[in-house]
């Protein structure tokens, strides 16, 4: 399983996320001067602060999440908690959410405050075996600390997202002596820095989770056949979800499955390796 190397790593990505964001405040506020650079900083400073206390829970609620207990959660909730054991991991809160499109993520700045979260779909359309191997993935990510680094990359991609419309329409409609060329930098910066962002972030992170969640499982059986099911089926079932800056978060691209075939340009910003591959990955640790 991955040890404390993959943990030190995610926590230099987390770093650097949060000092990029804190750079790019700086350097759109510069256009106004020193005290546009001020601003810039003060509002960094404020998104660190959101992107590190709060990106979990606005995570949660962005897809109507509902918490399940010990009582309420019935089999899932038991599963979670034996799965979370074998990983000898605090047990995370547990969420069910309304999408008929199955998928699943986990969030939480560390261990001790994660959540797991499944939609609807994935439980009506998984036997358990499957969802087990679903849940112990989502539990390697806790293990790794990728939730913190995912749900960070998620908040920054948004603000990157922000910051090319707002270059865009400053640029559209922009008063006069504004700088048309900055803000055209402004909005190819931002939009090509919150793909690259989100496909640095996330793609290997998956190999290493599908691997961890194969031991904590017990095996890698039931994640080979929930991929292969949630790779066919988020084609045909999107998910409605309205942050489409989450997506790396999901144990399957909402954005990319729904794409279909020929993808080239598309799978060079996107957040997940392809699915097929992760399954063959997953084939090679069969005994």
């Amino acid at each position: 399983m991955a040890g404390s190397s993959v943990v030190a790593t995610n926590n230099l990505k987390t770093v650097a996320l949060l000092g990029g964001l804190m750079a790019i405040f700086v350097v759109v506020g510069s256009m106004w001067g020193a005290g546009g650079m001020i601003m810039g900083l003060l509002f960094g400073g404020a998104m660190n602060f959101f992107a590190w206390w709060f990106s979990d829970s606005i995570a949660i609620k962005s897809m109507r999440g509902r918490e399940v207990t010990n009582e309420t959660g019935g089999w899932l909730y038991a599963m979670v908690q034996e799965l979370a054991a074998n990983a000898d991991l605090p047990m995370p809160r547990v969420y069910l959410c309304p999408h008929a499109a199955p998928n699943a993520f986990a969030t939480g700045r560390s261990p001790k405050k994660a959540a797991v979260a499944f939609t609807q779909g994935l439980i009506d359309a998984m036997n358990r075996e499957e969802i087990r191997g679903v849940a112990a993935h989502e539990l390697a990510h806790i293990k790794n600390r990728d939730t913190l680094t995912s749900t960070i990359a998620a908040t920054v991609s948004g603000v990157l997202a922000f910051l090319a419309q707002w270059g865009l329409l400053l640029g559209g409609g922009r008063r006069e002596g504004g700088n048309p060329l900055v803000m055209i930098v402004v909005v190819i910066v931002a939009a090509v820095g919150a793909a690259v962002i989100k496909g640095m972030i996330s793609r290997s992170r998956e190999y290493v989770a599908d691997a961890d969640g194969a031991e904590i499982a017990g095996s890698p059986d039931g994640l080979i056949s929930a991929l292969a099911k949630l790779d066919a089926m988020s084609r045909r079932v999107p998910l409605q979800q309205p942050n489409p800056a989450m997506n790396n978060m999901f144990i399957i691209e909402p954005l990319a499955s729904n794409l279909g075939g020929g993808r080239t340009l598309v799978n060079l910003f996107a957040t997940h390796p392809p699915t097929e591959k992760r399954i063959e990955s997953l084939k090679k640790l069969r005994a």
